[in-house]
């Protein structure tokens, strides 16, 4: 594909200015502080894994990159997913939940690694269960639902409490848009590529995704792997193979390995490869660091535990 000219790419990138496409992340979300507590105290506890032996920040380390750093995550006996981890950071923007969407909201994604047969392996009425013949667990649920039995739709209601808190706002290009703090030339250089690219098309919004399913492969197309979790396993459409909900670039720097299968090990293979399969694109080594400087300006402020944790 023939690349735009240095002024073109100047020009252009100045009208698009005009109407930017991302958008800040707001500094607080509306959420239930006393329900958000009892959330992140049960985000930490092993108590809903099977076993006793992982606990939803296993997979989700909200003191680094809400991911775990792992290709696949490790589970309850050490079973291995077929997922990478996403980062739990700004879920609360998703539009879907999981790589394929089957849980629409935060409150159904709460539940899905507890029952999963290799995440925390926990059926959900165990799981209430436990928690009501907690001494503690018992009186903190009570004392919130009005009611004295425990139930699966309470823990999510408490855990998706929590997951709103777990935001990232304040970033050096959230402080960009507020006219608060200025980009380098070299982010500058990546933030105009991201757009004239055609990476802001999937990429945009408060969480500059998470807000459609596109295909992995839309250019020059990648294998098919029947074992994936995407969108044909839920639609059983072929149309549907490969599709995957398009992940956040928010504190994208901090959440390798990349992709749906955990593939890409580097930023900048990521936006290598991302390039050529979805935009049919060689870019240069130059163009890499570009958009990996801009990228670096995503990563905000991570949220702060309210209790003692480490």
């Amino acid at each position: 594909m023939k690349r735009i000219g240095q002024l073109g790419l100047i020009v252009l990138g100045s009208l698009l200015m005009a109407a930017e496409p991302i958008v800040p992340i707001p500094r607080s979300v509306p959420h239930d502080a006393s329900k958000a507590s009892l959330g992140e105290k049960l985000f930490f506890d092993p108590i809903l894994s099977k076993d006793h032996s992982v606990a939803c920040v296993s997979c989700h380390d909200i003191f680094s990159s809400g991911a775990d750093g792992k290709k696949f995550s490790t589970g309850i006996r050490n079973l291995k997913g077929r997922m990478n981890a996403p980062t739990v950071f700004n879920s609360v923007f998703n539009f879907a939940q999981f790589w394929n969407g089957r849980a629409k909201t935060l409150n159904e994604q709460a539940l899905g690694p507890i029952h999963n047969p290799v995440e925390m392996a926990l059926p959900l009425p165990e799981a209430a269960r436990r928690l009501q013949a907690h001494p503690y667990y018992s009186k903190a649920f009570a004392a919130l639902t009005g009611h004295p039995a425990v139930s699966p739709k309470d823990i999510a209601d408490m855990i998706a409490e929590y997951e709103k808190t777990l935001i990232t706002p304040n970033g050096k290009f959230d402080r960009y848009l507020r006219n608060e703090a200025p980009l380098s030339a070299l982010e500058t250089q990546g933030y105009l590529l991201f757009k004239t690219l055609g990476c802001v098309a999937c990429h945009n919004g408060v969480n500059v995704g998470g807000n459609s399913f596109q295909k992995m492969g839309a250019i020059v197309s990648i294998p098919y792997n029947p074992k994936t979790d995407d969108r044909y396993a839920l639609t059983k459409r072929p149309i549907d193979k490969n599709v995957f909900k398009v992940p956040t670039l928010r504190n994208i720097a901090q959440t390798a390995p990349y992709f749906h299968d955990g593939s890409a090990a580097t930023l900048s293979e990521a936006i290598a490869r991302m390039s050529y399969h979805n935009l049919g694109l060689t870019l240069s080594p130059k163009e890499i660091r570009q958009l990996v400087a801009f990228l670096n300006t995503l990563s905000g402020e991570l949220p702060q535990p309210k209790g003692a944790h480490r």
